[in-house]
């Protein structure tokens, strides 16, 4: 299967926010509260995704859009000139194909700019944490809890 990476068009946004939407039902079932979940609805998804399609990524497979990349400058007060992974989902059925390494190898080419890229990530989400590990992201110390849960930080610094 032949997928696509490249940078979100203003036709893509309601299928990137249904990916968005149906990641979080996928990933986040068990892992947080069911009313955080059930905030995350599919056109609140849909509308952030209209509103904000700037430095977002999306992978098209089969011409559907399947995973989706979002990077930026990170806003952390305690770091400087960092970029950030803000967000990195690929839909269940996609996963194993190498759409998500694709999707951070383009976001990190995106924020080549900063010698250190910042995410955070639940703490429960072994999955996410082991994905971005093999990537040489690692823990920081940095903790946020928020309602959906503890959030940590971690960080990867270019060789």
């Amino acid at each position: 299967m032949n997928f696509e990476i490249r940078d979100m068009g203003p036709e893509d946004a309601d299928s990137k926010g249904y990916v968005h939407w149906k990641s979080w039902q996928e990933t986040y079932s068990g892992l947080i509260p069911e009313d955080s979940l059930a905030r995350q609805s599919l056109e609140r998804c849909r509308e952030t995704a209209r509103r904000w399609p700037e430095n977002t990524l999306v992978a098209q497979l089969d011409g559907n859009i399947v995973g989706f990349a979002c990077h930026g400058l990170c806003q952390d007060g305690d770091l400087s000139n960092c970029g950030e992974v803000m967000a990195i989902y690929v839909l269940r059925e996609a996963q194993g194909l190498g759409i998500g390494k694709a999707l951070m190898e383009a976001a990190l080419e995106k924020l080549s700019a900063y010698d250190t890229i910042a995410l955070w990530v639940l703490r429960e989400n072994r999955q996410a944490i082991g994905f971005y590990e093999h990537f040489g992201f690692r823990f920081d110390g940095a903790a946020q809890a928020l309602a959906l849960g503890t959030v940590l930080r971690m960080i990867y610094h270019r060789p």
